[in-house]
């Protein structure tokens, strides 16, 4: 499938750096992000995300009727279409920015795709941590499912820190659909 990149060289403080990333995820009025589309997009995708787990609850509570069952995977279903919406706002914002050499190996996902992820298990994180039991002794300790979820998520940033730093240096580019 032939692609065409962008013209511009895009240097490692255009594309988010993990930390500016993850902020964006945290900090829902952060200025920040609306200064970069692709922040920007990574914060709706945090929120499509609870809005997604809240709708799996809800269709998954014990009083559910067949009604709010229906409804809950409906919402299910227009959450993810808002999400690979955002995925592709993503992905179009990289086909228009970032320069690609031919010679370098082509990463599995998209941008947009590795966001999403990062996104979801941002949202697994804190949920986690939310339900984690609260003791008062120092350091704070987290139950086993918390502690699973952060490192899962800190993975996540590692690998994308390491996506960003190789289409920077052009040895890995980026599927462009």
């Amino acid at each position: 499938m032939p692609t065409e990149y962008a013209r511009v060289r895009i240097g490692t403080e255009e594309l988010p750096p993990p930390a500016e990333l993850l902020r964006a995820f945290r900090e829902p009025d952060d200025p920040n992000r609306h200064r970069h589309s692709v922040l920007s997009a990574a914060r709706q995708l945090v929120e499509c995300h609870e809005r997604r787990h809240k709708a799996i609850e809800a269709a998954h509570a014990p009083d559910a009727s067949p009604g709010r069952v229906a409804a809950c995977t409906q919402r299910v279903e227009d959450i993810d279409g808002q999400r690979a919406e955002l995925v592709g706002q993503i992905d179009v914002w990289v086909a228009d920015n970032v320069e690609h050499r031919g010679g370098a190996s082509l990463h599995t996902e998209t941008l947009g795709a590795v966001i999403d992820r990062m996104a979801a298990k941002w949202v697994a994180a804190q949920r986690a941590l939310r339900r984690a039991p609260q003791q008062r002794a120092r350091p704070v300790q987290v139950d086993g499912e918390a502690h699973l979820q952060w490192c899962r998520l800190a993975e996540l940033t590692d690998g994308y820190r390491d996506l960003v730093t190789d289409v920077t240096e052009h040895r890995r580019r980026l599927p462009v659909w």
